[in-house]
């Protein structure tokens, strides 16, 4: 597994946390920036995660920014992702577990940077359980054509 990361300028912080986290647990990331606190605009590195994650189905998504709502709403507008926004561990276990996302949204500015952490490392290690769930994971797909 492979993860695309991406912050704004606010959720550049927490994403250098969570980097070191992912490499503690030998997962490959990749930064697509930014790489300063000078600030940009959220959709563009929301662009720069979601091509990975749809070129390569073994690459999953983390984008933050200050409440995460942004990124959320921008990663959703492309097509093949679904990109959760999640302000608990018990979301970010159910958004994988029911709703498979491929992209997990974060705010650093409204949760504790222990809390985001504990929600990337539940994400990571719950499966999907496919099943019923997968049959509304292809009806949310067909919305997109």
């Amino acid at each position: 597994m492979n993860i695309a990361i991406g912050s704004d300028h606010a959720g550049v912080e927490l994403k250098e946390q969570i980097k070191t986290f992912l490499a503690s647990k030998s997962i490959e990331v990749l930064d697509v920036g930014p790489h300063d606190e000078i600030s940009v605009d959220y959709p563009d590195y929301a662009k720069l995660v979601t091509d990975h994650v749809c070129k390569d189905k073994n690459t999953l998504g983390i984008l933050i920014c200050g409440t995460g709502i942004g990124m959320s709403i921008a990663a959703n507008k492309v097509n093949g992702i679904r990109a959760a926004l999640v302000t608990s561990v018990e979301m970010a276990e159910m958004t994988k577990r029911h709703n498979n996302a491929n992209v997990l949204c974060l705010s650093a500015r409204m949760i504790d940077p222990e809390v985001n952490l504990a929600m990337v490392k539940t994400w990571l290690e719950t499966d999907f359980e496919g099943d019923r769930h997968q049959r509304r994971i292809d009806k949310i797909h067909a919305l997109e054509q």
